[in-house]
């Protein structure tokens, strides 16, 4: 591995110093996560974060270190915020010719070790969606994967990771998607996958109400309660 590990104990101490316990204690337990959390605000994180992700001292100069670094920051976290900065630096445009299809089975890793909303949301919306809109003939096959792979978050990521592409959606892709996480499926009955379907749709509603409309007419049978009224929320 090329790890970086003068700019991660740089991160880490920055962000333990302008930690608040209290707040800390409240964003853990909103979140239900067993990681615990400094006390950053979201607005603060980004401000701490600036400086190491433009900085030329920060720079990083070879894509094998930006990743072993993104990901031993990941896996060694002791807190939240550090999952959060290696997010944001795998997502930043400084990096931006490398935010390409060789980046999924990382993000990959980041999707199946995160589990949890605010990891997989993000990661599915902004960094995978960024990828398939850019390279959808290479990426596509992972997505087609993972839309039926035994991991609730793969899944998840699959049906909302177009979710900013509006004209552009591939509209088989979301209704492959959708269909093969519909209610009976192995995960379909969860709220997490109930809640993207209905979010995708709606979201799509935007840019072709007409689409959404005759997609939940026809699956009305096994589209669950919450994914339809997701859908035609406002429509």
């Amino acid at each position: 591995m090329a790890v970086h590990q003068e700019f991660i104990d740089a991160i880490c101490r920055e962000l333990a110093s302008h930690g608040d316990p209290e707040r800390a204690l409240g964003q853990q337990r909103y979140m239900k996560s067993s990681m615990p959390y400094h006390g950053i605000t979201s607005g603060g994180l980004r401000r701490l974060l600036r400086p190491y992700l433009t900085a030329e001292q920060w720079r990083f100069s070879e894509r094998a270190d930006w990743e072993d670094t993104a990901k031993a920051l990941w896996d060694n976290a002791t807190h939240r915020e550090q999952r959060y900065t290696a997010q944001a630096l795998l997502g930043h445009r400084s990096y931006r010719t490398w935010q390409d299809p060789a980046l999924l089975p990382l993000l990959e890793h980041l999707i199946t070790t995160g589990a949890w909303w605010d990891h997989v949301d993000d990661l599915a919306g902004h960094h995978v969606g960024a990828i398939l809109a850019g390279q959808r003939a290479v990426t596509t096959p992972t997505i087609r994967r993972w839309i039926a792979d035994d991991d609730l978050w793969l899944r998840r990521a699959s049906i909302i990771c177009q979710l900013g592409h509006r004209g552009e959606t591939d509209l088989a892709l979301l209704t492959d998607a959708i269909e093969a996480n519909l209610e009976g499926t192995l995960h379909g009955s969860t709220f997490w996958i109930r809640k993207a379907i209905g979010w995708a749709l709606r979201q799509h509603a935007r840019t072709d109400p007409d689409w959404v409309r005759a997609f939940v007419a026809a699956h009305e049978d096994r589209l669950s309660g919450l994914s339809r009224r997701e859908a035609l929320k406002h429509l």
